[in-house]
């Protein structure tokens, strides 16, 4: 039997699930209407899109509340296939397709888990660059303005056609930016500034009569299904846009999982996560919805109002419905500045200030990475900024990991032998060395360390001990072997200390065994010393008998 304790968790989960849900839906409005709007195909398609994916996400996914959406980056990424491709609405519903197959795809594999291993400049200057492109494609719907979907364009345009600004949009949207900046977050936290922008600023814009642009049209009616119409041509071309926008939304939907995981210390499954999200903007596709990502933003807002399962991703939708139908007549009346202004918050809210506040302190490489994907990320391609940030980053780390890495060698003499080494000095300068790699042995390393062998010309019997704990990779391994084969060049002979059987396979498989003599392989120092020493001993004792 359930006892009063059970019932009453239970109803408290229930209504913080309620009151998580509708908060989220809240903030979900103004920024799916906002959203659909830059992207070019309409509030509706925004709000539909926030509805259903949500509700599919929301039934197949994790526990954990993840209310999804249109969001930010992935508008941005919409809105430049757009322009790209003029317009041409079919083609990106095939693209957004496209893209919730992929995601479905990647759900199947391992890749889910690189998203841990993103450096945090590259993130940041993803998201700064991602604030600002909304923040400069806005400023031209501001003002009354024709609004663009390339930042260079917004950029040059609101610079020569300034002057012929619509005055009452542009008052209303600076009221707008004073609410939605204004507002004291104690009380932001009850009533968002968005919404309350938004509602404030309409009915100002209805009772007055202004003559601004408006969103106009709000279609209520279910969204049909079909297939865009495509070919095994298009799919080809468009692949490339079709993988950049799944990369964009799995990255945010797999950041915002990191975020959940942080706030309720549980773990969500990445792979769950990434195949609901695929599926949801498969059915958005479909339905000529806008694709989107589990938005960190409104997923964060419903845990702090209290939501803690799945339920707050039902009611978020449920909510969406009610104020879409509800309201349709008021959403047409929404002004075009206004959501300039609410967007205009959103993308200063996306700016990685914490960051900038400290970056004096970063290091110079972390600097350069920050700096360059910002730029490529604001003025040429999201997908390429965000791959050469990781291949920057990835480069200068290992040519930093590269630069600790040398060589220690110390000089092993016996008493026994110290005569005869003296004496045979001056003709072969005879030396036996014990040498292990201080550092990691890899692709980085490995070309800086071939040189610093060319040092111990001189040596004639050359200790190395490879105590590394991983296998190597396959640049290490060739630069392995080309240390052999220098070495064997200049009569020195090495004798390797093993400490890892996997590395004598992998040595074994390339040969390189081979190079250096099998019985030139030990698993003991102190016994490749003794057979040096031993060696050394004998060709000194020759050499100082043919003397």
């Amino acid at each position: 039997m359930i006892n009063t304790n059970t019932i009453k968790l239970r109803f408290n989960i229930l209504m913080g699930d309620i009151f998580g849900g509708i908060n989220a839906a809240i903030i979900a409005l103004p920024q799916a209407l906002a959203f659909g709007v830059a992207t070019g195909f309409g509030a509706s398609a925004g709000v539909w899109g926030a509805i259903i994916l949500c509700l599919v996400a929301g039934l197949l996914g994790t526990k954990v509340p993840m209310i999804s959406g249109i969001t930010g980056p992935s508008a941005i990424v919409i809105a430049s296939i757009m322009h790209a491709l003029n317009k041409d609405v079919n083609s990106v519903l095939m693209i957004m397709l496209m893209a919730g197959i992929i995601q479905m795809v990647l759900s199947l594999t391992k890749l889910t888990d690189i998203v841990k291993y993103v450096p945090y400049p590259v993130i940041s200057g993803f998201m700064n660059g991602v604030g600002t492109i909304i923040i400069i494609m806005q400023l031209n719907p501001l003002f009354g303005l024709k609004p663009f979907s390339n930042t260079i364009e917004s950029i040059e345009h609101i610079l020569t056609s300034l002057h012929t600004m619509n005055i009452q949009a542009a008052l209303l949207g600076l009221l707008t930016l004073l609410i939605v900046f204004g507002i004291p977050k104690r009380l932001n936290k009850y009533l968002p500034s968005q919404i309350l922008a938004l509602i404030i600023c309409t009915i100002i814009s209805i009772k007055m009569g202004l003559n601004i642009p408006k969103i106009s049209e709000v279609s209520i009616a279910l969204p049909a299904f079909r297939l865009p119409e495509t070919n095994l041509h298009d799919i080809i071309t468009y692949l490339h846009y079709g993988l950049t926008l799944a990369i964009i939304l799995s990255s945010e939907t797999l950041l915002t999982g990191l975020v959940c995981n942080s706030l309720t210390k549980t773990q969500i499954s990445p792979r769950t996560l990434l195949a609901s999200q695929g599926f949801g903007n498969i059915i958005c596709a479909m339905t000529g919805s806008l694709s989107g990502a589990a938005a960190t933003m409104r997923t964060v807002a419903a845990l702090k109002s209290g939501a803690s399962t799945k339920i707050a991703a039902l009611v978020c939708p449920l909510v969406l419905l009610v104020l879409l139908f509800k309201f349709s007549g008021f959403v047409a009346e929404i002004p075009l500045c206004v959501l300039a202004g609410i967007l205009i918050k959103i993308g200063y809210d996306i700016i990685d200030f914490k960051l900038l506040k400290v970056l004096k302190l970063a290091s110079q490489e972390d600097k350069w990475v920050l700096a360059i994907v910002f730029l490529l990320t604001v003025f040429y391609n999201l997908i390429v900024a965000v791959g050469a940030g990781i291949t920057l980053a990835a480069l200068l780390y290992a040519k930093k990991a590269a630069d600790k890495a040398k060589l220690i060698h110390t000089e092993i003499y016996d008493q026994d032998i110290m005569q005869l080494e003296k004496e045979v000095e001056r003709d072969y300068k005879m030396k036996i060395r014990f040498v292990h790699i201080d550092g990691q042995f890899f692709f980085g390393s490995a070309t800086q360390l071939i040189s610093q062998f060319d040092e111990l010309l001189g040596t004639r019997y050359l200790i190395l001990n490879c105590d590394f704990n991983d296998t190597l990779d396959i640049s290490a391994l060739f630069a392995f072997e080309d240390i052999v084969l220098r070495l064997k060049s200049q009569h020195i002979h090495l004798v390797l200390v093993l400490k890892n059987k996997d590395i004598y396979n992998q040595l074994l498989e390339y040969k390189i065994i081979q190079e250096i003599g099998e019985d030139h392989i030990f698993y003991s120092e102190m016994d490749a010393i003794e057979f040096a020493k031993t060696a050394f001993s004998e060709k000194a004792r020759k050499k100082h008998g043919k003397n």
